[in-house]
């Protein structure tokens, strides 16, 4: 079911300062093809006492097409402290809300948009998917689609998988939330159903990014969730599990929902990181017992506009 919204309901109210947009220097390739990026906030003074820059990764696949922003937030360069420490963007965590909102700030100055124009809501792990055309923080959803530029269409994580989806011939763009029941109920191939409805789109012709979740190597399930998919996406646990515990793979169950869908193996690309093994870079709800922050991946298409003060 798609719902369609217009409701001007923002996330954040505006800041009383202004930030500048900062330049951005490449750190590092990943092993696959997704780039991480840096901020660059020193704009030539000291940064003796200047927090750490905000790191995010960047998918290859969406970076030939001007003005689309696309991206994966990691825990680093916010100012959250202990569980949360440091690019905490869930407000759904234990975290202090102002520091929820100048690290929201701070990765938002990195992209060169305005926290005003971003679109999310509260993730319930279901198929709901809205039609966003207003910016706004809404209630149910864990599926967006659009096609109206200035709208950034948010998706937050801590092991599941965040999915992407650009139609270049239309503009339009689709962000997912793909977890174990989401994914199970075919969310991604619902999502892309939704914009070939709204937009005209067709699968063949858009293009995928499966972000960074939980690898199959650490995401141990019971028969109960392990039942709901093929039985090649969830081999037995290793020797020593508990008994009736199997490893399942949300990428690859997603990367075959893009194939069924008609998305083009050449037109996906996949986040070669694991939320759970890397500690350093990603929050990880298994890992961490739930007492972690979440990392925000997004997507929307800039007007080129200069946005309000932050």
């Amino acid at each position: 079911m798609v719902a369609k919204r217009s409701v001007n309901n923002h996330i954040f109210s505006p800041c009383l300062f202004t930030l500048r947009l900062p330049r951005f220097q490449k750190q590092k390739t990943g092993r696959n093809s997704t780039n991480i990026f840096l901020m660059d906030t020193t704009m030539g003074q000291s940064t003796a006492a200047s927090l750490p820059d905000p790191e995010m990764l960047t998918p290859i696949i969406f970076s030939r097409f001007t003005g689309l922003v696309a991206l994966q937030s990691t825990r680093k360069g916010g100012k959250s402290t202990g569980d949360y420490a440091s690019l905490n963007l869930g407000n759904n965590t234990g975290d202090l809300p102002e520091l929820v909102r100048q690290n929201t700030l701070r990765l938002c100055t990195t992209a060169g948009i305005h926290p005003d124009m971003l679109v999310s809501s509260t993730q319930v792990h279901g198929t709901e998917i809205l039609h966003a055309e207003a910016p706004g923080r809404y209630e149910g959803y864990d599926a967006f689609i659009t096609d109206k530029k200035d709208l950034f269409l948010c998706i937050f994580t801590a092991d599941c998988f965040p999915v992407l989806l650009y139609d270049p011939q239309h503009e339009a763009m689709g962000a997912v939330h793909a977890g174990w029941k989401g994914s199970a109920g075919n969310i991604v191939i619902k999502t892309l159903a939704a914009m070939r409805t709204s937009f005209g789109s067709i699968p063949g012709e858009c293009l995928a990014w499966i972000g960074t979740g939980i690898s199959g190597r650490h995401y141990e399930v019971g028969r109960e969730v392990a039942s709901a998919f093929n039985d090649d996406d969830w081999p037995f646990a290793p020797e020593g599990a508990d008994d009736e515990k199997y490893l399942l793979d949300l990428g690859k169950v997603n990367f075959r929902q893009l194939l069924a869908a008609g998305v083009p193996s050449s037109n996906i690309e996949c986040s070669p990181h694991c939320s759970f093994a890397r500690s350093d870079l990603f929050y990880s709800y298994r890992r961490d017992n739930g007492h972690t922050g979440r990392m925000v991946t997004l997507i929307g298409i800039s007007s080129g506009k200069t946005p309000g003060p932050l």
